[in-house]
């Protein structure tokens, strides 16, 4: 028996056992159904039948951090017979991408796909839910979340806005973004319009930078016609999907501000609490293999595109050392400044921090040696 077939037989055997009798639609109706018959054994459902909405704040062309909203929806289907469907939606077709959060929150929609720093106007801590500059990597992240406590400070922090929160992908390690002119050193920073969030933007904000946000589908036109300098969002083969070596020719690498960034899917607290306990472990279940599969995704897609945007001309850079080093210290001041002044921030970066210390110790042993002796050989 393999994987999927071991997690659908435990979760299809919990299904079995009880029933409900009520349908959601997407406007949160409910009417009655009569529950089936279960003379054909465990396996047979005899839950609800549930339609939801699922709003994500990327366009369906980014077919890998897109992919893992319908890669969930697809899962949630399959371990519940097809009897929980969840209905995705790009950014800007049923809701703006940057308001995901806001409609999840008030039921607009039950469930919802972004990444959490496009909303720390609304509570800076949320940060941390996503990546920080200088932080965690994908790996190191996930270690904090699963197992050091980090899941219970996000939920906490989500149940102020009436969600619980599943992790919900992470693209890795981004590279730097796409610049029209060259940065040679920190003062060719002065002025420059660029599309970042986060707390990242925050950063290059700091340092002289004029920067914005976009959402991916408006990136490449900003660009094209100079109403920004620079942009960045994920990694090789997600910027050759949106076309930025056509008219940018710098690529910078490494995006310090997003060591491994990671993505949540969120749920409004009172259509999960509606569910069966079944289907709420269905949505963890999908949502976990879809955090894993997105990474894995990336780390096999990333490589050849990477090779195709270089054989197309593009001209790949490494930002200064002054620039990393200046972008540490800023980020340091602005981390510590909004800790001493908001509790609740205060007690997530702790945390973080704890967990950082501790990953640099033990990553910066074995896995850099490693690294450093093997990456540079290509092996």
């Amino acid at each position: 028996m393999d994987r999927r077939d071991f997690t659908r037989t435990a979760i299809l055997g919990a299904l079995g056992a009880g029933a409900l009798t009520a349908c959601s639609d997407n406007t949160g109706d409910e009417t009655a159904y009569p529950s089936e018959d279960a003379t054909g054994g465990p396996n047979v459902i005899t839950g609800p039948s549930v339609r939801w909405r699922l709003a994500s704040s990327f366009s369906r062309s980014l077919d890998t951090i897109y992919g893992a909203a319908e890669f969930l929806a697809e899962r949630v289907g399959e371990l519940t017979e097809g009897k929980f469907d969840i209905r995705c939606y790009p950014g800007g077709e049923l809701i703006p991408s940057l308001e995901v959060l806001s409609n999840v929150q008030t039921g607009t929609v039950q469930m919802g796909h972004a990444a959490s720093y496009y909303f720390i106007g609304k509570n800076p801590a949320l940060a941390f839910d996503a990546t920080v500059p200088f932080g965690l990597t994908a790996r190191q992240y996930n270690a904090w979340l699963y197992h050091g406590g980090g899941m219970d400070l996000m939920r906490d922090l989500f149940s102020d806005f009436n969600v619980i929160n599943f992790p919900g992908g992470n693209t890795g390690m981004q590279m730097g973004g796409w610049f029209r002119v060259a940065v040679d050193a920190l003062s060719d920073l002065n002025g420059l319009k660029m599309r970042i969030p986060g707390l990242g933007g925050q950063v290059m904000n700091e340092m002289g930078v004029n920067t914005q946000v976009y959402p991916s589908g408006e990136i490449y036109p900003a660009l094209e016609r100079g109403a920004i300098d620079a942009a960045e969002w994920v990694g090789p083969y997600d910027d050759e999907k949106l076309g930025f070596h056509e008219v940018a020719p710098y690529y910078y690498y490494p995006g310090w501000w997003e060591p491994g960034p990671a993505l949540t899917f969120y749920v409004n607290r009172e259509s999960y609490d509606g569910l069966p306990s079944t289907y709420q472990r269905a949505i963890e279940v999908a949502a976990s293999e879809a955090n894993v599969n997105m990474l894995a995704a990336y780390d096999h897609k990333n490589p050849a595109a990477l090779q195709r945007l270089l054989d197309q001309g593009t001209e790949l850079r490494r930002f200064p050392d002054e620039v990393m080093s200046r972008a540490q210290e800023v980020t340091r001041q602005l981390l510590e400044d909004e800790a001493a002044q908001n509790e609740q921030y205060r007690t997530i970066y702790e945390s973080y921090k704890a967990a950082r210390t501790d990953s640099y110790r033990w990553f910066g042993t074995a896995e850099r040696a490693y690294a450093d002796f093997a990456f540079g050989a290509g092996a």
